[in-house]
């Protein structure tokens, strides 16, 4: 399974942006879909997931009621829509398959990262 994460790019705080992740292959929908995002100098941490028919999520605190993770199995693609962006929330963010969890050790695949960064 191929990963390509996108729709990163520079926006203003308050702003939105949608990240998308497009998978290869056709065992997209046996898996969870979590994304996580780095910010320089920092570890890899969890920002939200969605298991594999898209009825569970789980949030991270710092992004919860602001971001809204989905998916479509029919496209093989998931999605993380931002809103109310923070300059906190400047990183690079990154798409992964695997078991639904809040660890990098629970995933199985990775996409490249796309960068969102935040100006106040």
């Amino acid at each position: 399974v191929q990963l390509q994460a996108s729709g990163g790019g520079l926006v203003q705080a308050g702003g939105s942006l949608r990240l998308s992740c497009a998978a290869s292959g056709r065992t997209f929908s046996s898996y969870a879909v979590g994304w996580f995002r780095q910010a320089p100098g920092k570890e890899r941490e969890f920002v939200a997931a969605i298991n594999w028919i898209g009825v569970n999520t789980d949030y991270a605190d710092s992004v919860k009621g602001r971001f809204t993770i989905s998916r479509d199995n029919a496209k093989n693609t998931a999605y993380l829509q931002m809103n109310s962006l923070k300059p906190e929330d400047t990183a690079v963010y990154y798409c992964a398959l695997g078991a639904m969890g809040v660890t990098l050790y629970e995933y199985d695949y990775w996409g490249q990262g796309t960068l969102v960064t935040v100006s106040s």
